[in-house]
């Protein structure tokens, strides 16, 4: 009697694991951090075509780079609108490659701020796939603080420095 429990058991188990097929991928939903539940994502319109909507300076698309706090990571919520826009720019032009570039300030060893001009990167990078953009589409680097906007030494300048950059095809 044992030797057809063990058998009928594992043949169980192992049904119970199997998958039913292939299944159809899901989009990923934007978390609301400040309160509970899932937020709706609005982005603004994209006006224009191409090439021309990212340089036409009424178009949000205009605007390309992303502060981060100090020592931070995480898009500020006054950022989001951007890179949805961004994202949906993507999204309608599969065409479109973009190249993201991680900053910092001065502040700190070399490697830590390569480290963290990566992770800044990395983070639009992984926001503007959320969205939907395709990962082929972008991809991120880290400049630490080899490319300052501003070179004094202030507060508000540091805060310049600490940004990802997106440049679209053609632009690097």
């Amino acid at each position: 009697m044992k030797k057809l429990v063990l058998p009928a058991l594992l043949a169980a188990l192992l049904a119970a694991c199997s998958s039913s097929g292939p299944t159809e991928p899901q989009g990923a939903a934007v978390v609301d951090r400040s309160g509970a539940g899932v937020a709706t994502v609005t982005t603004p319109e994209v006006s224009g075509a191409g090439i021309a909507a990212l340089t036409d300076p009424n178009n949000i698309l205009s605007k390309r780079s992303v502060h981060f706090d100090f020592d931070q990571f995480v898009i500020k919520p006054e950022f989001r609108p951007l890179v949805e826009a961004h994202a949906r720019f993507l999204v309608q032009n599969p065409q479109m490659r973009m190249l993201i570039q991680g900053n910092t300030d001065e502040r700190g060893s070399r490697e830590y701020n390569l480290a963290l001009g990566q992770k800044r990167a990395d983070a639009i990078r992984s926001a503007l796939t959320m969205l939907g953009a395709s990962d082929a589409q972008i991809e991120s680097v880290s400049l630490g603080e080899e490319k300052p906007r501003c070179t004094e030494r202030t507060e508000n300048c540091f805060a310049e420095n600490r940004r990802g950059d997106m440049l679209y095809s053609g632009e690097f």
